[in-house]
């Protein structure tokens, strides 16, 4: 009973010190996370649609790939919103990077990510964007000509956000964030408390630190069945850094986490179809093993 007690002490000291350190960028990250869907989300789309019929070429994947990134709908949204750009004749490339990065970053997430330092946030949104441009970049040379999505079926997302009072409409968007995102955080940082207490400092900067390949490939692998949402993963990174994973490991599972999330697969595999689902999971691995080398030789 003595060494129960014990080591619930020791529990709650990690786990007080870690939800101390970190739900300050977490609050934060809700409270703008809400404020661009409620107040801006409608202009960011508007912006997207407006690159319909300019002859911006190569760009036009590039500005698609920022536009994702800005945009806060989650995988459910981004698909049907796609879907009415695609409607309006939005070009698949540009879709294709717009797809990419906002299923793998945005405003929110971003917030959350300052809680790892500004070299790994600005590693995560680097590469975020150049996943997303990459992917509308393969569409436009290997797939030129032909339809890569088929969104059939796929409506317009009606919002949530209708509330004629601008104040409770916000208030509202909060208590759906923190609905949906608040338990996984702590568990995120129980599992942090965890990794402190019983996992030695050692076994993570040999599984997942230096410059070799091997932790890259170790932290992407881990980042498919472990990732559930993108605020609980923000305390066990944090931890894992700290216990010496390099930053090449973490923006392997920063990328392929969210692009493998579970409950984004079955989506995805909807409007690509199983060969090109095939081809989008090949693609997710082998960014995110690249990414993870170079940036473990930059930085």
């Amino acid at each position: 009973m003595e060494i129960l007690q014990r080591e619930l002490i020791y529990f709650w000291y990690y786990f007080s010190v870690q939800l101390e350190q970190i739900i300050g960028y977490w609050a934060l990250g809700m409270l703008i996370g809400s404020a661009v869907s409620v107040f801006a989300k409608d202009y960011i789309h508007r912006a997207f649609r407006s690159l319909q019929g300019k002859r911006l070429g190569i760009a036009g994947i590039f500005a698609a790939s920022g536009i994702g990134i800005a945009s806060p709908l989650c995988m459910y949204g981004t698909i049907p919103i796609a879907a009415s750009f695609s409607k309006g004749g939005i070009r698949d490339d540009w879709l294709a990077a717009f797809m990419m990065s906002s299923i793998l970053l945005n405003p929110q997430l971003i917030i959350y990510s300052a809680a790892l330092g500004r070299t790994v946030l600005a590693v995560r949104i680097i590469s975020c964007l150049a996943c997303g441009i990459t992917a509308g970049l393969l569409i436009r040379f290997l797939f030129r000509g032909k339809h890569f999505f088929n969104f059939h079926g796929f409506d317009e997302p009606a919002s949530r956000d209708t509330d004629r009072n601008l104040f409770l409409r916000y208030i509202k968007n909060v208590g759906r964030n923190v609905k949906a995102t608040g338990v996984y955080f702590l568990i995120g940082v129980a599992l942090s408390a965890l990794f402190q207490r019983y996992v030695p400092a050692e076994a993570m900067t040999f599984l997942f630190g230096g410059n070799e390949a091997l932790g890259v490939l170790m932290a992407a692998t881990i980042g498919v069945p472990l990732y559930a949402c993108g605020g609980g993963t923000i305390p066990l990174l944090q931890q894992w850094l700290w216990d010496g994973m390099s930053v090449g490991s973490a923006a392997s599972f920063m990328l392929t986490g969210p692009a493998t999330k579970i409950t984004n697969l079955g989506a995805v595999k909807i409007v690509l179809g199983i060969r090109k689902f095939i081809l989008y999971l090949v693609f997710v691995i082998v960014f995110s093993l690249v990414t993870g080398i170079v940036v473990n030789i930059i930085v």
